[in-house]
């Protein structure tokens, strides 16, 4: 396989462990998932050909992590909805609380980051709403089998995981990264925690979707 021409989005499906690799440096798979991998590392400033060193070994190779793209609508609807749907229900309140605790105690700092609550609310209230469209409406029409009838909603969908895509890069900006300062308070090392770990899950959560999941209803992209 010719991985640096293939679509980052692609080789997350097919290399199962590559999206570990994608995360580490970076790499937006899931919005920008039909970029090439040569593109989505020039982008990012990534060596490529140390990159392709990582993925290699990748190829051909046994693993435990499942490869979703031949698995029942059904079935893979079924893990989105408990591994993510269910745990951005459970977490991100808990990453809005202490956000606000580290703005309201350490708001002298110029290195609060002074905002993020705020986004982090605006974040979960779009995304309330997106995952509530697609239990209610893009689901139903997937595992009813209406796939064509399910071309607009999956249109945009993959509009607002975009949108999602930009509110990550905003959290970004904000949390130098989501690096936390070296004197940095238990609370607030708790909560950049929380953050890389709600940016590696809303990733890869997008990532099955737009990738597996409404490419095998036959969406063209």
């Amino acid at each position: 396989m010719n991985l640096h021409e293939q679509p980052i989005g692609q080789l997350a499906c097919a290399l199962p462990g590559a999206t570990r690799i994608f995360h580490q440096h970076k790499l937006d798979f899931c919005c920008g998932g039909h970029v090439s991998l040569r593109e989505a590392a020039a982008k990012r400033g990534v060596d490529l050909a140390a990159l392709l060193k990582q993925l290699e070994p990748l190829q051909g190779g046994e693993t435990q992590i499942r490869d979703w793209r031949s698995a029942p609508a059904a079935e893979l609807i079924d893990y989105i909805l408990r591994r993510y749907h269910e745990r951005h229900r459970e977490e991100i309140p808990e990453l809005i609380r202490l956000a606000r605790r580290v703005e309201h105690v350490h708001a002298t700092r110029p290195d609060c980051p002074a905002g993020l609550a705020d986004h982090l609310d605006a974040m979960f209230q779009e995304l309330l709403s997106h995952m509530m469209k697609e239990e209610q409406v893009l689901f139903p029409m997937l595992l009813a089998g209406r796939e064509a009838e399910a071309q607009s909603p999956i249109s945009m969908m993959r509009y607002e995981h975009d949108q999602h895509g930009e509110a990550l890069a905003r959290l970004e900006a904000l949390t130098d990264d989501i690096t936390a300062p070296a004197d940095a308070c238990n609370t607030w090392r708790a909560l950049y925690a929380g953050l890389a770990k709600l940016r590696e899950d809303l990733m890869q959560h997008i990532h099955l979707e737009n990738n597996i999941l409404f490419i095998n209803a036959g969406h063209i992209v």
